[in-house]
Formats: C-alpha cells, structure tokens, sequence
C-alpha cells in the first residue's frame, strides 16, 4: 500500500516524535514542529500517536493514492481538495484508487499535517522515521515520483470532527526565564518581556528567528558550548532572539535568555513571516 507523490509542495517532511535521548551521541530529538497536529491526524485515522505523518510547509503538495486510504489533514487551515473537491480538514476522509489529495497555500498558520490510516512506514533511522534538517538524519524530503509505503490500519478511525486550533493576532508563549538571563541587563530582560517579535522570514525548523531591538549584555565574552533544548531562546552577537525548533543543534554558545514552556512550542510551527510573538513570564 502506497501514496504516490505527485507534486512535493515546498518542503514537505516525513516525521513523527523523533528521536529523543540521543544527545550524547550528538544527535538531536527532531521530530513534528506541530506535535499536536500530528497527535490530532493520527488520532483522526485510528493510528498509534506516535505514527509517522507527512508535515508540509506552505501548499503544493499533492498526493495520490494507489489504493484506497483514509487520510486526516490538521495544522494550518486553507483550501483542501480530492479530485478537485473541496473538502474539510480536521475529519477523516477517504480515498478511492486514484484520488489525488491536494494542499492549498494556508490562509492560517503554515504547516499541514497529513496522516494515513497505517502510518507512512518508511525505514526508521535510530529508533525514528523523522527527517532532522540539520543532521541529515532521516528520510530525505519528498520529491515528485516518490512512492510512500503506508502499513496496514490498526484502529477505528475516528467520527469526530477537530477543527484547528491557530492563534489569531499576535501569539504569546509562556517562557522561564535562564539559565544565562544574568549575561544580560535587566532592560534587556524587560525588553524580552515587552515587545511584540516580529518573525523573520529566514525561519526553519532549527530555529524562529526574531526581529526587533537588540538585548544589550551585562557581560561580554564567549560562552563555553552547553546543552540546549527546544524552545531555548539564544540570543545572537547582534542581539537578536532566536528561539530553537525541533532540529535544534545538541549544544549551543550563544547564551540562552529564556526557554519557552514545552508545551507552548508546537504553536511555533505555525508562525508566518512577520506575524508578532510575545513573551510572557511564567511563575511556577
């Protein structure tokens, strides 16, 4: 059983949660930018949470099914068609031999989130079926022509409909201040906390990188490369925050101001060039 790709969008990715605990060898976890789409897609076609999907950035992607499938499209929101057919996304829909599955430019957010009944079962790479774009671990990015294997459905699939959950207007995460907040001044800090960020257009999934005044140090000098994580907001020589995605590198030696909450980073995945995000201090 297969989906055959027809057109490969602008980066469309296969992942799944990735491959964490690896960092001592150097590796990265990876893994979905949206987390909770995925979760979402896969609970939508019956698939262990965990399943590989297809993670598409911006439109484009097109694919056909070789067989009958069931499918689940969560993430951004924007025009879907089968054959031509405007459909929904957010609910399972199912696809004859032939059909052809299209993703449109998103109107909100950015990344589409495709699962299949099954799973794309693609050969796992230590222990994950994820593409990590800074290691070059995983399966290579879709291309026309490519044939993805999908394994035999193993749940019911679901009768629910999930509409997506974007934010609208400026996106605030919640962010823990350290471990080097004290490398710089308390009006850097203060600036963290009150601007709105522009994003730039030059984001990835190894990092969201920001536009706005610079946070001016209270000490100069290098810092020794150490552990970073997602969410990890490093701030550059030019002072300007970049907080880390997915792709993350292991260690880092620009001093990391702040982290965002985990469980505020899937948002990230859904940020456009120039939408504005806030930084809100969390208290536990």
């Amino acid at each position: 059983m297969t989906l055959r790709v027809l057109e490969a969008g602008a980066l469309s990715l296969v992942q799944d949660l990735g491959r964490p605990g690896l960092g001592d060898l150097g590796v990265g976890p990876s893994g979905a930018f949206d987390r909770r789409a995925l979760r979402t897609a896969n609970h939508l076609v019956g698939n262990p949470g965990d399943a590989a999907v297809v993670e598409a950035l911006g439109g484009g992607l097109a694919l056909v099914a070789t067989l009958p499938h069931v499918v689940a499209v969560t993430g951004a929101a924007g025009p879907l068609t089968v054959d031509g057919r405007p459909v929904d996304s957010g609910r399972p829909l199912a696809l004859r031999r032939g059909d052809v599955l299209r993703l449109g430019a998103p109107v909100a957010g950015l990344r589409w989130t495709v699962a299949v009944a099954g799973g794309i079962a693609v050969p796992p790479v230590l222990g994950s079926r994820s593409r990590d774009t800074l290691a070059s671990l995983g399966p290579d990015a879709l291309a026309a022509g490519d044939e993805l294997a999908v394994g035999p459905p193993v749940g019911p699939v679901s009768l629910e409909g999930l509409p997506p959950l974007l934010p609208t207007g400026e996106v605030a995460v919640r962010v823990v201040l350290g471990p080097r907040d004290d490398w710089f001044t308390p009006a850097a800090v203060a600036t963290l906390l009150s601007t709105g960020w522009g994003v730039d257009p030059v984001s990835d999934r190894i990092g969201v990188r920001l536009e706005g005044p610079a946070l001016d140090r209270a000490r100069e000098g290098e810092l020794e490369s150490e552990p970073v994580v997602r969410g990890s907001i490093q701030v550059t020589t030019s002072g300007r925050p970049v907080v880390l995605g997915p792709d993350h590198p292991v260690t880092g030696g620009y001093p990391v101001i702040a982290v965002v909450l985990d469980a505020d980073t899937d948002v990230l995945a859904q940020l456009r060039p120039g939408d504005t995000l806030r930084f809100r201090r969390h208290r536990a």
